[in-house]
C-alpha cells in the first residue's frame, strides 16, 4: 500500500524572500519524498494521511527525530573506492614518468617538474632573488620561432591551458589538451618549444620587470604578505626558502636575460626532471608522449641536495606597524620534510589527525571554537603543515581587532598548550579519521586531480603506496600516538609571532597590566 506524506508550504512569500523559501521548501519536499519512498519507517515516523496526529509545535533547536528510525541504512556497505592504477616507466632521455589511463574523457593532463624552484635563485647569481619566478613568467611569453603574440594566438586558437610557474623547491610546466592528435600533437609542440627555445624577448623583460615592482609595491598596503615576508625571512634566515619566489623590489630591477638563459640551461634539464600524464591514452602512447616531451630537453645534471634549516631556539615576537584595525597574526615554526619512508608517513598521517582537531579550518576545531566562537576574537583561525624537500613551516593565523590581538595570541597559546598537556579525545579523533576517509577520493575525482597527485608524488619520489595505503594508514591510527606526535612536533614556547596591525601587542599589554 502506497503511504503518503504530507509537506504544508506557506500560501505566500514576500518577493525578497521568495526565491531562497522557495528552493528550500522545494529541496526539503523532494528529500522527504524520497526518503518516504525508500524507507516505509520514515511515513511510519511521521504518520500517514489517516493516522496522523495534530502536530505539535515543532522546537528548531531540537534533533530531527525521525532519522533515529532510518534503519534501512544501518546495513549500508561504504562505497567501494578504487585508486587509479599507476604505470611508471623512463624516457628515452631517462625521465620518470607515471600514468594513469583515465578514458571517461577525451583529454591528456601533462605536469612536468623540475628541482628548480625560487630556492635556486641564489646559485645563479648572488642576490638573484626572482630569477625562477622571471623564468617561468617568460616561457610563454614567445620562442624563437615563435613572438608573443603568435604564441597566445596558437594556444587560444588550440583551446588548451599551457603553464608554467616556480614555487620555493619546484618549477611546474603543465598542459592540458583534448587528446587527439589534432589537438595533442601540436599542443606538446608548443610546450617543447617553450622550454627549449625560450626567447626571453629583452623588451618584455623590462615590461615584465615594470609589472612586477608594482605588485611587489602593492603588498606592502597587504597585511598578510607582509606577515608572511616577515615570517619566512625570520624562520630561514640564511636558508634559500627564506626571500620570496617573486623576488624583492631591490633584486627585480637587477634580472637580466643572461640570468634566465643561465636559470633554463643549469635546471630545465632531463636530469633535473620528473613527469606525469593522465588521460585518454594507451601506455604504448603515454610512452611515445613523454619521450617527444623530454627528447629535446638536455641532459645537464641533478640539482644539488638543499641544506636543511635550522631551528629557532626561542620564541621570538616581531611586530610591523600597519595603519588598521585589525592586527594579522602569523605564528608558527619550522615543520617536516616531505616523507618517504612508511614509518614517517604514519608519523604525518598521526600528526595530520591531531593538527585537523587542533587547528583544522572546520567549526569542531579546538582553535575555532575557543578563539573564534567562546571567545569573539576572529571570524577565523586555523593551521597547518607546509612539508617539502627540506622543513617546510608549519603557521596558525588569523586576523582580530587592535585591542584584541594580545589576548587572541595568548588564548591560542592557552589552547595549543591544554591540548598538548591533555590530548585529544578518542571522540575527535574518530570524527577526524572518519572525515579523511570519506574526502579522500575526492583528491583523485578528476583528471586534474590525479595528475596534480602524481606530479607531487614523482617530484618527491614517494612510492605508490603513498596513496594506495592511505586508507591503512589512517586505520592504523591510535591516540596515544596521536598525541605524542602533537608533543614531538609542536613546541609553542619557541613560536615565531610576527604581528602586522596599529599598535605591538606586546607593548600594548605591558602598558595596560600597569
Amino acid at each position: 500500500m502506497t503511504q503518503k506524506i504530507f509537506i504544508s508550504l506557506p500560501k505566500k512569500m514576500s518577493p525578497s524572500n521568495h526565491s531562497g523559501q522557495a528552493k528550500s521548501y522545494l529541496t526539503a519536499s523532494i528529500l522527504l519524498g524520497l526518503v518516504a519512498f525508500v524507507t516505509p519507517a520514515y511515513a511510519d515516523a511521521v504518520g500517514t494521511e489517516e493516522s496522523r496526529e495534530p502536530t505539535a509545535a515543532v522546537d528548531a533547536n531540537a534533533p530531527i527525530a525521525a532519522l533515529s528510525t532510518l534503519t534501512s541504512l544501518n546495513n549500508v556497505k561504504p562505497l567501494q573506492m578504487i585508486v587509479p592504477t599507476i604505470e611508471h616507466f623512463k624516457t628515452s632521455a631517462g625521465v620518470p614518468v607515471s600514468f594513469v589511463r583515465a578514458t571517461t574523457l577525451p583529454i591528456v593532463d601533462i605536469d612536468l617538474r623540475f628541482n628548480a624552484g625560487s630556492a635556486r635563485d641564489g646559485t645563479i647569481r648572488a642576490n638573484g632573488f626572482g630569477i625562477a619566478n622571471m623564468t617561468a613568467t617568460m616561457l610563454t611569453q614567445g620562442t624563437k620561432s615563435l613572438s608573443e603574440d603568435d604564441f597566445t594566438r596558437a594556444v587560444e586558437t588550440l583551446g588548451i591551458n599551457l603553464n608554467s610557474s616556480a614555487y620555493k623547491d619546484m618549477f611546474i610546466v603543465s598542459l592540458r589538451s583534448l587528446s587527439d592528435d589534432n589537438h595533442l600533437l601540436p599542443a606538446v609542440d608548443l610546450m617543447t618549444q617553450m622550454l627549449t627555445q625560450p626567447n626571453f624577448d629583452p623588451s618584455i623583460l623590462a615590461r615584465n620587470k615594470a609589472r612586477l615592482l608594482v605588485g611587489l609595491q602593492q603588498q606592502k598596503q597587504d597585511p598578510n604578505s607582509l606577515a608572511s615576508l616577515a615570517f619566512d625571512k625570520t624562520l630561514y634566515g640564511t636558508h634559500p626558502y627564506a626571500h620570496p619566489s617573486s623576488g624583492t623590489l631591490e633584486t627585480v630591477p637587477s634580472i637580466e636575460k643572461k640570468d634566465l638563459t643561465d636559470f633554463q640551461n643549469r635546471y630545465l634539464v632531463a636530469a633535473n626532471a620528473s613527469l606525469a600524464i593522465t588521460g585518454n591514452l594507451s601506455l604504448d602512447e603515454a610512452k611515445k608522449l613523454a619521450d617527444d616531451i623530454t627528447v629535446n630537453l638536455p641532459m645537464g645534471t641533478k640539482a644539488a641536495i638543499l641544506p636543511e634549516p635550522k631551528p629557532l631556539t626561542k620564541a621570538q615576537h616581531i611586530h610591523i606597524p600597519f595603519p588598521s584595525t585589525q592586527t594579522t597574526v602569523l605564528m608558527g615554526q619550522l615543520g617536516n620534510k616531505r616523507a618517504t619512508d612508511p614509518e614517517a608517513q604514519q608519523q604525518q598521517t598521526n600528526f595530520a589527525v591531531g593538527n585537523e582537531v587542533l587547528a583544522g579550518s572546520n567549526f569542531n576545531a579546538r582553535l575555532m571554537t575557543e578563539v573564534r566562537q567562546n571567545l569573539g576574537y576572529t571570524y577565523g583561525i586555523s593551521g597547518s603543515m607546509n612539508p617539502m624537500l627540506t622543513r617546510g613551516p608549519y603557521q596558525i593565523g588569523f586576523s582580530t581587532r587592535n585591542d584584541k590581538a594580545r589576548d587572541a595570541i595568548d588564548a591560542s597559546l592557552a589552547v595549543i598548550d591544554d591540548t598538548l598537556g591533555s590530548g585529544i579525545s578518542n571522540h575527535e579523533m574518530r570524527l577526524t579519521t572518519d572525515n579523511m576517509k570519506n574526502s579522500f577520493p575526492m583528491g583523485f575525482a578528476s583528471n586534474a586531480g590525479i595528475n596534480g597527485l602524481l606530479g607531487m608524488m614523482n617530484f618527491y619520489q614517494l612510492p605508490d603506496s603513498y596513496l594506495t595505503d592511505y586508507m591503512t594508514r589512517i586505520d592504523k591510527v591510535k591516540l596515544s600516538e596521536v598525541n605524542q606526535t602533537l608533543r614531538n612536533t609542536l613546541e609553542p614556547d619557541k613560536f615565531l609571532i610576527v604581528t602586522v596591525g596599529q599598535d605591538d601587542p606586546w607593548t600594548t599589554k605591558e602598558m595596560h597590566d600597569k
